[in-house]
């Protein structure tokens, strides 16, 4: 990717992260605009965390163990920050253990 892509690709990477709003807003307006290939990594590997958070927070949520909840939480809290982080920092860089699971799953997201 050259800079000037990485570059018009930042802001909507890095909306993405922020919330599960933030993934339909930035995937449906870098659709629109001029579907930057760094968005649509971003997009794929914040949708990813954010679908698996959620399934996994039905199975957590169940528990009556506020260790594992710490866990969990802690966990994806440390994976959207290291997403979040390298979409400010202008890299592609997959987060750890299930990027590249989630790029697989996702790989018609945004093309």
């Amino acid at each position: 990717m050259t800079e000037d892509t990485i570059e018009n690709g930042k802001p909507l990477a890095i909306v993405s992260y922020l919330t599960v709003i933030g993934v339909i807003v930035a995937y449906f307006l870098n659709k629109n605009n001029d579907n930057n290939p760094f968005t649509n990594f971003h997009v794929r590997q914040s949708l990813g965390i954010w679908l698996t958070f959620h399934a996994l927070a039905i199975v957590v949520s169940t528990l009556d163990m506020s260790l594992v909840r710490l866990v969990f939480y802690f966990c994806f809290g440390v994976l959207l920050i290291y997403g979040f982080i390298n979409a400010v920092a202008g890299n592609d860089q997959e987060v750890p253990i299930v990027g590249n699971l989630y790029q697989k799953i996702f790989s018609g997201l945004g093309n």
